[in-house]
């Protein structure tokens, strides 16, 4: 692509106002209920705060709560056949969480990622970024280069803001400054150490993360304090997106990360803009005195631009005069933008379901629980709809505990002797794997939660929340609570029904992103259709399925035919009055 100047309108694109995401845990980091988590998109009461903003992902487990994470509260309701009293009282939000940087420890702009505390929050879902057959595709990735204090953030906000997309990770090349040593630390101090040579960044990590980010994994960007000229001790926590913005004053310089980028802008602003900014920002943000920054940007930025910066301008696709002042130029690159993700784009969901597979031989992962007249009575109860709310919970609990029992018996064992009380010895067996983890896919997941504490005794519990867009019929990604290490761990995929199967794909997903095998994930439900297990086995031949009944079809609404209509709202007593 050749490159573009423009030299448009100079009006200001409004900002557009977003608002920090406010969550209902408790103090001590539980994660969140379903029941608090789930909103019901038609009127009802909501207290899902996931609205209008940009995300990104995380997982963390430094909360040590998490050694044994019990399943919710309200996975076991109250017994009652009273509506007034099925749901459990609903504490008040907290105040709004202000809004964290990932750029440097002491700016105050707001960052185009959404964190609370050591929990992941989507604040707008994001929808599949892999296709049919579970492989990812690729991101789309901006790289804007320009000088110091010339707009190169405020234009990837301006982009982001127009671009109207949810799933955008801004990532800043400030983050990546090495880590100075006691020479280049009084360096700085006298305001003698040169931040816009090549040198001063680590330019090995840099493309290394915006790599993984590329992949879709998960990375750990570190966080400069231009105050004391020193990393952080800890991180940011950032996963890749269907969009992803990488700018920096330096961003064009290194040719692996130039490969890397699908689009190059360069932020042209005049000269003594770029001063007045740098004077504001150095002495306000950053703890400099007006000689000290004076002097540094004479003999050292200026210089930096013009041997190292400048001539990068080469490599651009787009140059923006004035930065996030040019409309015009803002607005050409959200459509080209908008078209290349088009481009990528495809509807999972509605695909799955037209998939024929429904009549080919059932895979050899699905492991059915044998129907015997026990689990044929038990499936009798949670598909009858004048079943009672108690009645549904309390079968439906029966089946889930048999459902787990079974999963774990598919874990693999070893053969071990031991003595009993009679001092005869007994040849018996012994679990291999210590590390077993429960993840349930929220809300419906949520109530197996208890079924595997109980059998398994001091398991961890993660939790991936996935609701479908009602205008798009697409899953989205919302919430995430992961250990930090379950790649080590067996994982047991919880969900209560599998209709197409694009929840579970979503799920398995991430679980593949945060580098577990396909081998440890035993995806567990109650019923599942058959297209469901076909559409998952074809994306995933590794996972092991696990469920008590196969029911034939789903209709045009996704729900599994015959089922058990909507069990997440039977379960906690959310149905719509009348079913339309």
């Amino acid at each position: 692509m050749s490159s573009v100047n423009f030299v448009g309108a100079t009006e200001i694109l409004a900002a557009s106002s977003c608002s920090s995401c406010s969550s209902h845990s408790g103090d001590s980091g539980e994660c969140l209920s379903a029941e608090h988590i789930y909103n019901t998109q038609n009127g009802r009461h909501t207290l899902n705060p996931y609205e209008n903003d940009v995300f990104d992902i995380t997982s963390d487990d430094t909360n040590p709560h998490h050694e044994r994470c019990p399943a919710s509260p309200i996975t076991i309701p109250a017994k009652t056949t009273s509506r007034s009293n099925s749901n459990p009282q609903v504490k008040s939000p907290k105040p709004r969480r202000q809004r964290t940087t990932s750029t440097s420890q002491n700016t105050n702009q707001n960052e185009a990622i959404m964190r609370a505390n050591n929990r992941t929050i989507y604040t707008a879902g994001r929808p599949p970024w892999y296709n049919t057959s579970g492989v990812q595709v690729e991101p789309f990735v901006i790289g804007i280069c320009g000088g110091s204090a010339s707009g190169k953030t405020t234009v990837a906000q301006k982009i982001i803001e127009s671009l109207d997309v949810p799933w955008v990770t801004l990532l800043s090349m400030d983050c990546f400054y090495k880590i100075l040593n006691e020479k280049q630390h009084e360096q700085a101090e006298r305001n003698e150490y040169n931040f816009d040579h090549p040198d001063a960044f680590d330019i090995e990590l840099m493309a290394d993360v915006l790599r993984k980010l590329k992949e879709g994994r998960k990375v750990e960007v570190p966080i400069y304090n231009f105050v004391s000229h020193s990393r952080e001790a800890h991180t940011k926590t950032m996963y890749g997106a269907n969009v992803i913005i990488f700018e920096g004053i330096l961003t064009f310089h290194s040719p692996d990360i130039l490969k890397m980028l699908d689009m190059k802008i360069f932020v042209d602003t005049d000269p003594d803009i770029r001063l007045a900014r740098r004077l504001k920002r150095d002495i306000t943000q950053r703890g400099r005195d007006l000689e000290g920054v004076l002097k540094q940007y004479s003999t050292m930025v200026k210089p930096a631009y013009s041997n190292y910066i400048a001539p990068t301008m080469a490599h651009a696709d787009i140059i923006v005069p004035r930065g996030g002042e040019n409309k015009v130029a803002i607005q050409l690159i959200v459509q080209h933008v908008h078209t290349q993700l088009t481009a990528r784009g495809f509807k999972l969901r509605e695909t799955l379901a037209h998939l024929n597979g429904a009549e080919q031989p059932m895979p050899d992962s699905l492991h059915l629980i044998p129907t015997t007249p026990q689990i044929k009575g038990l499936h009798t109860f949670i598909r009858n709809a004048s079943t009672s709310r108690d009645e549904f919970i309390f079968y439906s609990n029966r089946l889930m505990r048999l459902v787990i029992e079974y999963t774990l018996s598919l874990l693999p064992f070893k053969d071990t002797v031991v003595d009993t009380p009679q001092g005869v010895q007994y040849t018996g067996k012994r679990m291999t794997s210590q590390k077993i983890c429960g993840v349930s896919i929220l809300r419906a997941g949520e109530t197996m939660e208890q079924a595997v504490s109980d059998v398994c005794k001091h398991i961890r519990i993660g939790k991936i929340l996935i609701q479908t867009n009602q205008q798009t019929g697409e899953p989205e990604l919302y919430y995430l609570r992961l250990p930090n290490d379950i790649k080590d761990y067996k994982v047991i995929l919880m969900d209560a029904t599998c209709a197409t199967g694009a929840a579970a794909i979503m799920a398995i997903r991430v679980l593949l992103d945060h580098d577990v095998p396909p081998e440890n994930i035993l995806l567990v439900s109650l019923l599942m259709a058959k297209i469901g297990v076909h559409s998952i086995a074809y994306a995933f031949p590794k996972v092991r399925i696990v469920t008590s009944a196969l029911d034939p079809e789903i209709n045009e609404k996704f729900y599994v035919i015959p089922g058990i209509g909507n069990f997440g709202d039977r379960y906690f007593g959310t149905e719509p009055e009348f079913d339309v």
